[in-house]
C-alpha cells in the first residue's frame, strides 16, 4: 500500500497498533499481522484510500477503540453492534485515510 509519509505511517503501525516490523526495506516497511500473513507499506507520491478497508479481528474491540481514541486518532464510527453481519466493531482512518475496521465476531 502507497503512503506519501512512511515516518507517520511507521508510528501508526508500529506504535499505536504495536505490529510486528518484519522488514524494513528503506522505503518500504513490512509487517507481520499473522502467520505467513503480512501487510506493507511503501514512500510514494499517490495514495488512494478509497475503497480499500483494512480489518483487524480480535476480541478487544472496546479497549483498541479506547487506545486510539487516546493516541488521538478521532474514531469515523464507535464500537457498534451489526446484526446483519453479527459482528462488533468499530472504524478509524489511519495516516494515509486508508479506514481501519476493528471488529469481533459473535458466533463463536
Amino acid at each position: 500500500m502507497n503512503t506519501k509519509d512512511l515516518d507517520k505511517t511507521a508510528h501508526f503501525y508500529e506504535n499505536i497498533l504495536a505490529l510486528q516490523l518484519w522488514r524494513d526495506q528503506g522505503d518500504c516497511r513490512i509487517y507481520r499481522i499473522g502467520n505467513n500473513t503480512y501487510i506493507g507499506f511503501c514512500q510514494r507520491e499517490e495514495v488512494n484510500p478509497v475503497g480499500v478497508i483494512i480489518c483487524f479481528i480480535t476480541d478487544e474491540v472496546d479497549d483498541w477503540y479506547q487506545r486510539l481514541l487516546a493516541a488521538g486518532y478521532h474514531a469515523e464510527k464507535t464500537p457498534t453492534l451489526n446484526s446483519k453481519y453479527n459482528i462488533y466493531h468499530c472504524f478509524f482512518r489511519d495516516p494515509n485515510g486508508y479506514l481501519i475496521e476493528i471488529q469481533r465476531f459473535l458466533d463463536k
